[in-house]
């Protein structure tokens, strides 16, 4: 039986002005809004008890699987409000898709595509008047799926929960849109066969460490390198990797089971033949970047995520010293554009990667 998370009769709301206040300047992760979407999971009956109901904590037993074994899976995606007043999603059939292959990797129960899209689409319906219309705002929605059931025995959880809580936001990073310089580990995010593709907290845990070394060498995020040689690059603590070379490939390193399958980075792919580009997967080494970076070959580099969209690298740093990159981004931006512009409505959608959730003068 599918999930309907049907819309409450009663809804109710901070107030105008309160969310007026918080959308003028949102930061990114920091208010949240008025209700989120609510599923249980059991081993016995399954998928059940769907519902949208009152933002709330929840109560977590101590002994909760989730807190001592870490089974858990989220997603990221982003509803955008238009210039008539509308709001639509940017391709949440991927998120739904990319959320069922994570919980497998996880010993999870699978949600059902459309029951996902259902609980994001009905929880921006509930929450429309909470989507920002400023620049480079949106609302940013956070699925998310934890074992819930109270037990010590390494075993996978025969309960669950599924939840999804909604944030306006802003820009990712305080700078804007500004190069950003990035920390080169020696040490890789995750093991060859392990947990790379699945969007899991465990992988982001395993980032912050490197991610304190590289705030305190001054960069912004870190660059992760493959778990056996520490040669070849795979993405940072929360994005995927790019170069544009001087021969017009836009070269990204290939879904080799460590890297996530970033929605954004298949977007963007997508995107590469309208800027002149042939989009490329294979293994990127930091040799190849490095020399690329001293002799030209390389004439952009960038990150790319939901969150921060896309954003141009003005440098990377590691233990030996800097290899600056090239001061003109126009590529990297001019992506950034194309894309930035189909999410907003501001120019035609060629892939139909949008979908219409709430239409013009359609909030609650």
């Amino acid at each position: 039986m599918s999930l309907s998370f049907a819309v409450p009769r009663e809804i109710s709301h901070l107030g105008e002005d309160v969310i007026a206040g918080i959308n003028s300047n949102p930061g990114f992760g920091r208010y949240f809004t008025d209700h989120m979407a609510v599923a249980d999971w059991t081993e016995a009956g399954g998928w059940a008890n769907d519902r949208i109901v009152a933002y709330a904590p929840f109560s977590v037993d101590p002994a909760g699987a989730v807190l001592h074994y870490a089974q858990e899976v989220f997603e990221g995606l982003k509803a955008y409000r238009h210039a008539d007043g509308s709001i639509w999603l940017f391709r949440a059939r991927n998120n739904a898709i990319r959320f069922v292959n994570s919980a497998r990797r996880m010993a999870l129960p699978a949600l059902p595509e459309d029951d996902f899209l259902n609980s994001v689409t009905n929880l921006v319906k509930v929450d429309a008047c909470w989507v920002p219309d400023g620049e480079e705002q949106s609302l940013y929605l956070r699925p998310f799926m934890i074992a819930n059931e109270s037990f010590l025995g390494v075993r996978s959880a025969a309960s669950v929960l599924y939840c999804c809580i909604a944030s306006p936001v802003g820009a990712y990073f305080e700078s804007g849109v500004q190069p950003v310089d990035i920390w080169v580990a020696q040490q890789s995010r995750v093991a060859t066969d392990g947990t790379g593709a699945a969007k899991c907290g465990g992988n982001y845990a395993a980032s912050m460490l490197a991610q304190q070394v590289a705030y305190s060498k001054g960069c912004s995020q870190v660059l992760f390198t493959d778990d056996a040689t520490h040669t070849t690059i795979e993405e940072l603590g929360g994005m995927n990797f790019f170069i544009v070379t001087a021969g017009g490939e836009l070269v990204t390193p290939a879904l080799n089971g460590n890297v996530l399958p970033g929605v954004t980075r298949d977007s963007v792919l997508a995107l590469a033949p309208s800027m002149g580009l042939t989009p490329v997967e294979r293994a990127v080494t930091l040799a190849e970047v490095y020399d690329g970076l001293a002799n030209g070959a390389v004439a952009e580099v960038f990150a790319c995520g939901t969150a921060a969209v896309i954003t141009p690298i003005g440098l990377l740093r590691d233990a030996a010293g800097d290899h600056p990159a090239p001061p003109d981004h126009s590529v990297t931006l001019g992506l950034r554009d194309k894309l930035c512009d189909i999410q907003w409505g501001r120019a035609d959608d060629p892939f139909q990667w949008m979908q219409q959730v709430v239409g013009p003068g359609e909030e609650y």
